[in-house]
Formats: structure tokens, C-alpha cells, sequence
């Protein structure tokens, strides 16, 4: 019996000795493992930011982007349509200045024809007025002082606005020129193929041919059409 009651308190006492080991090995853990979490749940928090900053910053930058790009879009229409109406602006006043200038652009010419009217109208009025019937001498004399003065007047107004008149006789023929009317033989010092005679004179304005002149166009005998 002495022996049993020995073992059984050995036994106690082992199992008192295990308990309290136990209890300090668990409290010399606990604090370590806390520890260990609480620095790497900072060392976390101090390297990868949390999400919702990252979503929030992109969000910001692109509603301030937004608001960049319709002001320039605002901006760039407000210029298209007062480049628009500038050019309609534009376009009209140019058309007015050139249905004018086909309306008033031979004004200046105008204005020098009258005076060629008026030149022949006092020369009408001189003869009529001033003659005795049987003085014809006198009539042509003063019809011939009025038509020189008609032609003197005439050539400088055809002169002062670029009105040219040809004179092709002798130079070779010239379909853009000339309208041919017939051939006749070459006579004595005439080329084959040159102006001999012209019928109705041509003109050109400022170098352009306006009028062709009406011309017979000199050939061989035997070519005489």
C-alpha cells in the first residue's frame, strides 16, 4: 500500500510539473506570435498602400481630363463656326464685287463713248444749222473736219483702254487671227500664204484677239482656188 501511494503522488507531482511548463511555454509564445503579426501586418501597410487610394487618385485624373478636353472641344467649335460665317461673309461680298464688276467694268469705256457721241452729235447739228442748201463744198468740207475729228477721238479711246487694231497685211496667215474670205494670186513682191487684202478690219483687247479679220490670203497662180 506504502509503495502504491508513493507512485501516485510521483505521478501528481509529474503531472503539476508538465502543467505549469506548458502554461509558460504558451505565455513566452503568445507574445511573440502577436508581435510577429503586428509587424507584418505594418510592414504591409507601409509598403502596398490600400486599394481604394489607387481607384480614387485614376478616377480624379480622369474627370479633370474630361473637363480639359470639352472646354478645347467647346473652344475649337466656337472658332470652326466664326471661321464658317467669315468665309459665307466672304464669299458673298465677292460675289457682289464681281456681278458688279460685269455690270459696271466697261463703265470707264462707256464714259469715253459718249464723248465720241457727242462729237458727232454737234457735227450733225453744225452741218444742218450753220450749210445753205446749194453750198455742198462747204458741207463736205465741214462733214470731213467732223469725221476726222469722230476718228482722232475714236483711236484714243480704243488706245487708252487696250483696243488694238490689226494690220496683217504681208504677214503670213493666221487662222487664230484671221478669217480667210478667199485666195487670190501672188502678185509682184507677195509671198504665197501672206495677207494680200483685208476686207473687214480685226481688233484684239490687251493682246487678245477679239475680232478676226477678214482677209484674202495670196497663192501661187496655179493654186488659185
Amino acid at each position: 500500500m506504502a509503495a502504491r501511494a508513493l507512485w501516485a503522488g510521483r505521478r501528481g507531482v509529474q503531472r503539476l510539473l508538465a502543467s505549469s511548463a506548458a502554461s509558460e511555454g504558451r505565455e513566452w509564445l503568445h507574445p511573440f506570435s502577436t508581435a510577429t503579426q503586428r509587424t507584418a501586418g505594418e510592414d504591409c501597410s507601409s509598403e502596398d498602400p490600400p486599394d481604394e487610394l489607387g481607384p480614387s487618385l485614376a478616377e480624379r485624373a480622369l474627370r479633370l481630363k474630361a473637363v480639359k478636353l470639352e472646354k478645347e472641344v467647346q473652344d475649337l467649335t466656337v472658332r470652326y463656326q466664326r471661321a464658317v460665317a467669315d468665309g459665307e461673309n466672304i464669299r458673298r461680298r465677292t460675289q457682289r464685287c464681281v456681278e458688279d464688276a460685269k455690270i459696271f467694268g466697261i463703265q470707264s469705256f462707256c464714259k469715253d463713248l459718249v464723248e465720241v457721241a457727242d462729237i458727232l452729235e454737234k457735227t450733225t447739228e453744225c452741218i444742218s444749222e450753220e450749210t445753205e442748201p446749194g453750198d455742198q463744198k462747204l458741207t463736205l468740207e465741214k462733214i470731213f473736219r467732223g469725221l476726222s475729228l469722230l476718228e482722232a477721238k475714236l483711236k484714243s479711246v480704243f488706245a487708252k483702254h487696250g483696243l488694238e487694231k490689226m494690220t496683217p497685211i504681208g504677214d503670213k496667215y493666221d487662222p487664230h487671227e484671221h478669217e480667210l474670205i478667199c485666195h487670190v494670186p501672188a502678185g509682184v513682191g507677195v509671198q504665197p500664204g501672206t495677207v494680200a487684202l483685208v476686207r473687214q478690219d480685226g481688233y484684239k483687247l490687251h493682246g487678245r484677239t477679239i475680232r478676226l479679220a477678214q482677209v484674202e490670203v495670196a497663192v501661187e497662180s496655179q493654186r488659185r482656188l
